[in-house]
């Protein structure tokens, strides 16, 4: 048994031991969704390591002026509790796209449909639904930008790859859930930054496995 110091030494090895657990279970995991699609495991490899170390670079390409101003309150929104940042009349917005959340996804889909030629019909029909599905449940929070509820977009994603998919139901639903994702959250509500008054608004965003990203893995495990 432990005592004094020696107890609290041994929970944080205790707990610093079982994240790391958890995160060769989650890198094992994320390295079957990409094998699954198709990539070798180096590829599989590159791409786990191009979406940690990407997720913390965004990419500016556009800046819109903001005509809101937002106070210090604080906001909950899908259940999330939080404080945007204070902005004032006449800020502007910087709309960026993120590195592991938008772009090597988007390289990923790009080479399942090289890879399965089969799956662009129905990767585009399916990327349609879930784009119409996404946006009707996308909303604009002030002060940080489009949320979307988090098991929405997967879950059907995951339900056009078993309707669609064929032989491929993976391929089908990792390109929808990240391309539907893409359109209905980010793409189709553009126009509604000016409003937001968010100091950066970015496609793919807010963490390694958030959004877009996220979208994809859980959609081809759901599949």
């Amino acid at each position: 048994m432990f005592f004094g110091p020696f107890l609290f030494l041994y929970a944080i090895l205790f707990f610093f031991g079982l994240a790391f657990v958890f995160t060769l279970i989650e890198i094992g995991i994320i390295n079957y969704v990409f094998q699954a699609l198709g990539l070798s495991p180096h590829l599989a490899f590159l791409a786990l390591l191009a979406s940690l170390v990407g997720s913390y670079f965004n990419i500016p390409i556009a800046r819109v002026e903001s005509s809101a101003a937002h106070s210090l309150e604080v906001v909950q929104h899908f259940g999330i509790r939080y404080r945007p940042p204070v902005r004032y009349a006449g800020s502007s917005t910087t709309v960026a796209i993120n590195v592991g959340g938008a772009i090597v996804p988007l390289a990923i889909s790009t080479y399942v449909l090289l890879h399965w030629t089969t799956v662009i019909v129905p990767a585009v029909i399916g990327t349609a639904i879930v784009a119409l599905v996404v946006h009707r449940f996308a909303r604009p929070v002030p002060g940080m930008g489009i949320a979307t509820p988090m098991l929405i977009p997967p879950v059907v994603a995951a339900l056009v790859g078993w309707v669609l998919g064929g032989a491929h139901p993976d391929g089908v639903a990792y390109i929808s859930g990240v391309l539907g994702t893409l359109i209905g959250a980010d793409i189709m509500n553009l126009g509604k930054l000016r409003g937001l008054g968010a100091p950066v608004a970015s496609i793919g965003g807010a963490g390694t496995f958030d959004g877009i990203f996220l979208t994809g893995i859980v959609a081809v495990l759901l599949a």
